[in-house]
């Protein structure tokens, strides 16, 4: 069979082959995650009567799931066939999607919810598996001079697609719910079998990439004994306590922004997935500019600036209702999807490199195996709490109200009032806070204050738009809200060095 041998070199033609096997099963991938997972997998839950704290073990198990890595590099080296580890784990995790989609023909009621948490469950461990055996391989696969621009177009090509794509589906599930209201869930049900064909058929192009021989098997340490190191390393200590107090602040409310949007809020699917694609938008556009920031700085100057823009976008959330919906609502929840993919860019960027600076060289693999075990943990215990949070708010209420009498009549404002969900989003963003607290701790080399970050990140944008515009009056226009910025901040600066 392909998939169980392995050669012992590569010529320039089968890499090439390989590289392409590589970027067309990235864009089979992304047409599964897209069809299966997001806004569409939290209001296909919904349909078949998943609770909030279900919604939270949903978004639990993929990052729970990511633990099994650390067998599975046992496994990887025990029979050192990646491929063949990799087609089979892959196989059965798309399968299992399969037999998601089936549900709704074959299960009602909490059945049903039981089968799709378990669906899920062997969909997401098989996945992990495949990823642990995906990432040796393609690390020997790859040449090394050209792994990061690899990287970086695959990743723009399955980004781009699956902006697409989203939009697509959207308007496949408005259309079905109008013309098939009462079977919504086959709708769905179809939308996940296009989602798992298109997993299998990036199977396929999997088992057609080549594999190079493993390196003879090298004796180490016992997997104790390597992890100890991380936690002795004073610094690299507080940057685990960080990145694990920001994966739980994170994901303790993040999964929930749809389940808000669809039942708080009660917008349209279309409406939702349109302010999901700004922010995929931003976030493409943002990873760049992050990207120079980081280069010319540090990741925890970008991660000083992108983490609390993340968190008051979460704060934000707690003003699209006062108590309903109002004229602002529309206007808040846009402008929270444009920051928050500017803040996701820049922290996604940050995080993942900070580990990678931070390890000693050499032993990169025991320090970044400790971190994501305390991290991935953090982030899958966080949706289950907050399933169980949101549910238990959701009897209180603080309001505040002011009055204001006169001859005429009485005039009542509404300047206050939190509830249910609200409760829930101050709560994550006080523990993001605390993890920026964490973060302050970490020492890194190159990092500076948050005001000249944004000076630069506004400098960057600036450039940005001009590249976009040859108009003048649309490039002012532009800039103005841009220039007024850093003229504020270069003016605080010039202040703080008089005194």
């Amino acid at each position: 069979m392909r998939t169980v041998s392995a050669q012992e070199h590569l010529s320039e033609p089968e890499i090439h082959s390989g590289l392409h096997g590589v970027l067309k099963d990235g864009l089979a991938t992304q047409a599964m995650l897209t069809l299966t997972g997001g806004v569409f997998l939290v209001d296909f839950a919904l349909l078949l009567g998943a609770s909030n704290l279900l919604i939270g073990v949903l978004a639990a198990i993929p990052l729970l799931a990511q633990l099994v890595q650390i067998p599975s590099i046992y496994l990887v080296e025990k029979f050192r066939l990646r491929r063949t580890i990799c087609v089979i784990t892959s196989g059965l995790a798309r399968t299992f999607l399969l037999l998601v989609a089936l549900i709704p023909f074959f299960f009602a009621g909490a059945a049903a919810a039981t089968a799709l948490t378990v669906g899920l469950f062997f969909y997401a461990l098989f996945g992990a598996v495949s990823g642990c055996s995906w990432n040796s391989w393609m690390r020997d696969l790859i040449p090394q001079e050209r792994l990061g621009a690899f990287f970086a177009k695959r990743m723009g090509m399955m980004a781009a697609f699956g902006i697409v794509l989203n939009i697509a589906a959207g308007f496949y599930v408005e259309w079905y719910q109008q013309h098939f209201a009462a079977q919504k869930a086959y709708g769905y049900a179809a939308l996940f079998l296009c989602g798992a064909a298109a997993g299998l058929l990036g199977v396929y192009f999997i088992s057609k990439i080549p594999e190079p021989r493993m390196a003879p098997p090298v004796k180490h340490d016992s997997f104790t004994h390597l992890l100890r190191p991380p936690f002795q390393d004073k610094n690299f200590r507080r940057l685990i306590l960080f990145q694990s107090a920001w994966n739980f602040a994170i994901n303790l409310a993040a999964p929930f922004f749809t389940v808000y949007m669809l039942k708080m809020l009660a917008l349209d699917l279309r409406l939702i997935i349109t302010l999901q694609v700004v922010s995929q938008i931003m976030n493409l556009i943002f990873f760049h500019l992050w990207g120079k920031l980081v280069d010319r700085f540090s990741n925890k100057s970008v991660l000083s600036v992108s983490g609390p823009l993340y968190i008051i976008c979460i704060f934000v959330f707690t003003f699209t209702t006062l108590p309903d919906k109002y004229v602002l609502t529309m206007p808040l929840l846009l402008m929270i999807h444009i920051f928050m993919g500017i803040a996701t860019a820049g922290v996604t960027l940050a995080v993942g490199n900070i580990g990678l600076k931070l390890a000693p060289k050499g032993q990169a693999t025991a320090y970044l195996a400790a971190n994501s075990l305390v991290s991935s943990t953090a982030a899958g215990i966080a949706p289950i709490i907050g399933g169980n949070f949101v549910d238990f708010f959701a009897d209180y209420a603080l309001s505040w109200t002011v009055k204001w009498r006169s001859p005429s009549g009485v005039i009542t404002f509404e300047t206050l009032d939190l509830q249910h969900w609200d409760f829930f989003f101050i709560l994550a963003c006080l523990l993001g806070l605390y993890a920026m607290h964490r973060l302050a701790k970490v020492k890194e080399v190159g990092e500076v204050e948050e005001e000249i970050v944004i000076l630069e990140l506004v400098a960057e944008a600036r450039r940005f738009m001009l590249s976009l515009s040859t108009i003048a009056g649309l490039r002012s226009a532009l800039l103005f809200p841009f220039s007024l910025l850093g003229e504020n901040l270069k003016k605080r600066e010039v202040e703080a060095s008089e005194q």
